[in-house]
């Protein structure tokens, strides 16, 4: 195995000068992230709820015959609002475990 690589990746991975400023900011930039992706999926998940609404409501008043279209609406809802709180949820273990743990 060629030592050169493994210089090579440490320097693409940030972590070959300080590794202090570079973790933290990798970290960092991880973070956000994680956050901005998990402001998207609730924001999906929020637009797929409302779309379900709103095929509900054409339905009931009359302005769609198309049940397959409503049922797919209210399908995909469901699967993402399920998915939202099993991510959710899943954080909330890791979050308390994390503050559990003795240092």
């Amino acid at each position: 195995m060629d030592i050169s690589s493994i210089t090579s990746l440490n320097e693409s991975l940030g972590i070959a000068d300080k590794p202090e400023t570079k973790i933290t900011k990798n970290n960092t930039e991880a973070f956000s992230s994680l956050l901005s992706s998990a402001i998207s999926m609730y924001k999906e998940a929020d637009q797929l709820q409302k779309s379900a609404e709103q095929a509900e409501m054409s339905f009931a008043m009359g302005y769609s015959d198309n049940t397959h279209d409503l049922a797919l609406a209210q399908q995909k809802a469901n699967i993402a609002l399920q998915y939202t709180v099993k991510v959710t949820n899943k954080f909330l273990e890791a979050y308390k475990e994390i503050m559990n743990m003795q240092l």
